[in-house]
């Protein structure tokens, strides 16, 4: 019976010296996909600022070459975004259900 009861524990610190293992494995791993989606998510925001830089820069330019289709294009997006807010604040802000 003490065979039994000294083979079941060493059994049983083997199995949990292997999860154990496995678990500081998983770990690593997952540390490894952190930092490489990281890394990835980083060059896309260089990416997206250097893109949103260079759209800026079109964007001064066309109103420089144009500044009365500029201005506009400003009013009549200023007078869209009034009306829409006229009519959610006469609404009440609420989504009206059928």
């Amino acid at each position: 019976m003490a065979d039994v009861q000294k083979t079941t524990k060493e059994l049983a610190a083997n199995v949990k010296s292997a999860a154990k293992k496995e678990a500081e494995r998983a770990k690593a791993k997952a540390q490894k996909e952190m930092e490489k989606a990281q890394k990835m998510v980083e060059r896309n925001l260089v990416k997206a600022k250097k893109e949103i830089a260079k759209a800026e820069k079109n964007v001064v330019d066309y109103i420089k070459k144009n500044p009365e289709k500029s201005a506009a294009i400003a009013a009549g997006i200023g007078a869209a975004l009034g009306a829409a807010a006229t009519a959610f604040l006469k609404s009440g802000g609420k989504k009206k259900r059928r």
